[in-house]
């Protein structure tokens, strides 16, 4: 059985500080030592800053999946901004939710293209994909001069059209993927129609959900399900007055499994 790990994460990006994030990289980092520490990832590669490019990525995923076997345990950690692609001609979609590698100015991670890729995992291999980006919606709560700010590109920065925020909420897009025939299990940082968070937390700068994710699998002694897992994080994310809430999509049988297994 092979354990491997990809995970991204995007601080810097080429559109000037103001649109440069804090917790990205610590969340990669984060993530790499809990799979490496107390799940025996051995075979973990990263992505952070300006490597992330979008063909490096791809690059990376595909060398995730391939030889891929039943058994093997493959796990895809992204932190970075999120963005959507809006429909210029009126026949497709109102938008496609993406990430946004180093290179979002010329190039964007659609989801339709991340489900192409997983679309090839062979039977019996899981892959747990955890998101902690976003794509639309409306600003957190925030106490008084604290740090927390969306994780959201606005399409505008990158030469995109923006959407109305009614549009945005009112949108729900055609299902090309249903969940029950999804291979991947995925974990994201919100709901489509939100924004996740990049806060300051416990003394340094995080994306909340992975912190609290993370925080979740430790208090638990790396021992739940995903469905333990997910039930809990929306709690403490809550409890945190966070305006987010994250989704767990699979099927059924991955969502019972143990965490990471």
């Amino acid at each position: 059985m092979t354990k491997k790990a990809l995970c991204v994460g995007i601080n810097d990006y080429p559109f000037g500080e103001a649109n440069d994030l804090r917790g990205c990289v610590n969340d990669a980092n984060d993530w790499t030592n809990l799979l490496r520490n107390h799940f025996d990832f051995n075979d973990i590669k990263q992505l952070l800053n300006g490597d992330a490019t979008k063909a490096n990525i791809v690059d990376a995923l595909k060398g995730l999946l391939v030889g891929a076997k039943a058994g093997d345990i493959l796990v895809f950690t992204n932190a970075s901004h999120g963005t959507y692609l809006a429909d210029t001609d009126g026949d497709e979609d109102k938008f496609d939710e993406a990430i946004c590698p180093h290179d979002t100015d010329s190039n964007l991670l659609v989801d339709d293209e991340l489900r192409e890729l997983f679309k090839n995992i062979p039977a019996g291999a899981r892959l747990t994909v955890i998101s902690d980006s976003c794509h639309s919606g409306s600003v957190t709560r925030v106490k008084l001069n604290e740090y927390r700010r969306s994780r959201q590109l606005n399409p505008r920065v990158w030469g995109g059209k923006e959407l109305l925020p009614e549009e945005l909420k009112a949108f729900v897009k055609k299902e090309k993927y249903p969940e029950s025939g999804m291979k991947e299990i995925l974990l994201s940082g919100c709901k489509s129609s939100q924004t996740s968070a990049d806060a300051y937390i416990s003394n340094d700068y995080h994306g909340a959900m992975s912190y609290y994710a993370i925080k979740t699998v430790t208090d638990a002694n790396y021992n739940l399900t995903y469905a333990d897992l997910h039930k809990t994080l929306l709690s403490a994310l809550e409890e945190e007055n966070y305006d987010q809430v994250p989704q767990l999509e699979g099927t059924e049988e991955f969502k019972s499994r143990q965490l990471f297994t």
